[in-house]
């Protein structure tokens, strides 16, 4: 975003004081005594399959040693497959032919071709910001040029802008914008143009387009003269231009212990967008794809939590399915100088040392990597390209678990222990999957440590986690998984309803024996259901909830016995019904990124007057609540509320509403509820 993040302390600051910090509760005070943490995971509950460009990182063209060896071959040893260029809210005033960036200061050797050398000693694509703010759609088409057609760099990710949202439109103001025009609409309309342009020179390229991220300010608010927040009105004009989505992810936090408790929001955050963008793009959704192409803590840059972060993020992002989460940044210079969990914090951003000083204090010798770095290196060792996640689960917050299948049958576990004082006892079991008895493979990286260590520990099923740390496990099967069918294709939905969905897929390849039948599994956390079977390749399944959203996938199991990997995931969401005797409309009238007025209007749509009602819904998670109600009686117990009628308007006759209100709060992704029930009875959802 900011020139040399040195705004971006500040900016954390104001949303955390716009958005609450969300705390996890019932975490034990340290030093507390524990029981073993038990581990789930389930390799029939299968996730995303790691991109190749996945673990990324940003160069910036302040940056003098973005192009030297030294810098790309760190870089290539931490596993970095994704390199970002020119850097932040500079690419919105750089000019790429005559190297310069007016206002802004660009150190000597980072021009475009360095950086291209730099990232090709690396091993990582390139992905290139086109100046919006200050620049032309010509401007970047020339650039596409230059890159692939005069020189043959097969530079194939153009992000359009960087946090153009911040251009004042919204309040804040960052991002070099010289349109008159600061409106979303207008930077979609523009987005169009670039695309035009640039495809025009390049067909091959991908185009993408930023998006602001959910519970992320200023997501959810909807600015004087617009019609709608930035990312719906965006997609409604670009989504049939751009191939990719932007996001940038700094989470507001009140301290380090809540930002660890951060990463929980990331499915429910990356669910929100893939509904925009479905709702927008039609049949394209499933081609647009979602990247971060700037994410940090925030907080204790250059510590241990920075780093558990960071494991648990890049992770938890790629289990979505992102084609890159790009840490900010490779340098970035020395900030604020404390102390954190017994180590020195820089306040630098950067993952390698800038070797600056302030006062007496200075960083580590130059490159010297910090904790991101090396938690970062363990992420792309964990979760190699076409590695497939599967689901994994604890029940202790402080420790946080992740898990790769791999092509020749292997799998790994990643374990994350945010427990500042504590070693944590871990028992892992495994559904579908049956590890060998040797000692597994561990890796650990540990609170202090200057690299990260590997041998072989404890068991399949247990480990010691030490606190503060991340560890990963690589474990064999039993035996030889030969002659099983492959994983049936991805599967599809039709015919939602209420009660029933129809999925279908692309039939698996049989390996030494006959298909026998599919089954078709929910994951429930890490735990799969089965919701029944089939000898063919369509099932309509029965006897669902309402207004809730389920991920299921498909496994073919041949005449011997043997079972093939999951399909990719399939997520959807039931209806309400097409006819009940209520009816419910929630409105989301005006939006502050930590809140929200919310209209509801309940009818009667039966033959039979009420006299009296009790209205219910369950939010779809922890983080929000009822601040305070309007013309109804409001309570809250865990995520359910319940609502009564008062006096005025106890009495609905057929056909008639009544209309009530409330201040809804939340600290991380705003998913409305689906669901409505009055007096018992689901009401449809208008």
């Amino acid at each position: 975003m900011s020139t040399l993040r040195t705004t971006r302390p500040a900016l954390a600051l104001l949303m955390g004081a716009v958005v609450a910090a969300q705390t996890l509760a019932g975490i034990p005070s340290a030093g507390a005594e524990t029981m073993p943490v038990n581990v789930t995971v389930n390799t029939r509950a299968a996730l995303a399959v790691a991109s190749d460009t996945a673990v990324g990182t940003n160069h910036a063209i302040w940056d003098s040693n973005l192009g030297t060896n030294e810098t790309a071959d760190l870089l290539k040893s931490a596993g970095v497959k994704m390199l970002r260029y020119p850097g932040g809210s500079y690419a919105d005033i750089y000019h790429w032919k005559t190297h310069t960036a007016p206002g802004g200061y660009v150190a000597p050797n980072t021009d475009f071709d360095t950086f291209i050398r730099g990232a090709q000693r690396t091993g990582a694509q390139p992905i290139v910001i086109a100046n919006y703010g200050t620049g032309t759609a010509e401007e970047a088409a020339d650039w596409v040029k230059y890159a692939n057609v005069t020189k043959g760099y097969g530079v194939k990710y153009w992000e359009i802008g960087n946090e153009n949202y911040g251009n004042g439109h919204y309040g804040a103001d960052w991002e070099a914008d010289d349109h008159a025009d600061k409106t979303p609409a207008e930077y979609a309309r523009n987005v169009v143009k670039y695309a035009d342009a640039m495809k025009a020179v390049d067909p091959t390229v991908k185009i993408g387009a930023v998006l602001t991220t959910p519970a992320n300010w200023p997501d959810g608010i909807v600015a004087d003269g617009d019609q709608a927040t930035w990312n719906d009105t965006v997609l409604s004009i670009a989504a049939s231009k751009v191939d990719f989505v932007v996001l940038h992810w700094y989470p507001p936090h009140s301290d380090v212990a809540d930002v660890l408790t951060k990463t929980a929001h990331i499915p429910d955050m990356i669910y929100m967008v893939k509904q925009q963008i479905a709702r927008h793009a039609g049949a394209r959704a499933g081609d647009i794809g979602i990247s971060m192409t700037e994410i940090n803590s925030g907080i204790a840059y250059n510590t241990q939590p920075a780093a558990l972060f960071a494991a648990d993020a890049y992770a938890g992002l790629m289990e979505q399915g992102l084609f890159t989460i790009d840490w900010w940044n490779v340098h970035n210079g020395i900030g604020t100088v404390s102390t954190v969990a017994g180590q020195t914090d820089y306040g630098d951003f950067g993952m390698l040392s800038s070797a600056g000083c302030t006062g007496d204090v200075c960083e580590p010798p130059f490159n010297t990597p910090f904790a991101p770095y090396h938690a970062i290196s363990m992420v792309s060792a964990f979760a190699r390209p076409g590695d497939q996640f599967v689901r994994a689960a604890t029940d202790e917050p402080l420790v946080a678990a992740h898990a790769v299948r791999r092509p020749n049958g292997d799998l790994a576990v990643l374990l994350v222990n945010r427990d500042p004082d504590g070693e944590r006892q871990v028992k892992i079991g495994y559904a579908g999957f049956t590890p060998a008895g040797e000692a597994p493979t561990v890796s650990s990286l540990t609170n202090g440590a200057t690299s990260v260590s590997t041998g072989r520990g404890g068991t399949a099923t247990t480990q010691t986690l030490p606190p503060y740390s991340v560890t990963t496990l690589v474990l064999h099967p039993s035996a030889a998984t030969t002659g099983a069918p492959t994983a049936p294709g991805q599967p599809t939905v039709g015919g939602v309803t209420d009660r029933t969905a129809t999925i279908s897929w692309p039939a698996a390849a049989p390996g030494a024996a006959p298909v026998a039948k599919y089954e078709i599994h929910r994951q429930n956390g890490a735990v799969s259901e089965q919701l029944g079977e089939t000898s063919v390749t369509s099932y309509v399944v029965h006897n669902l909830n309402p207004g809730t959203r389920y991920t299921v996938n498909v496994i073919a199991r041949d005449t011997a016995g043997r079972v093939s990997w999951a399909s990719a995931p399939l997520t959807f969401t039931t209806g309400s019904p097409d006819e009940s005797s209520c009816a419910v409309r929630l409105t989301d009238t005006a939006d502050w990124a930590s809140g929200f007025v919310g209209n509801v209007d309940i009818t009667n749509t039966g033959t039979a007057a009420l006299d009296g009602w009790t209205l219910n819904f369950t939010w779809p998670t922890t983080w929000q609540s009822v601040s305070s109600g309007w013309s109804a009686n409001w309570t809250q117990s865990g995520k359910s509320v319940t609502v009564t009628s008062t006096p005025d308007n106890r009495k609905l006759a057929p056909g008639a509403t009544t209309s009530i209100g409330f201040v809804g709060a939340y600290s991380g992704p705003n998913v409305l509820p689906a669901a409505f029930t009055l007096n018992g009875t689901v009401c449809t959802t208008r």
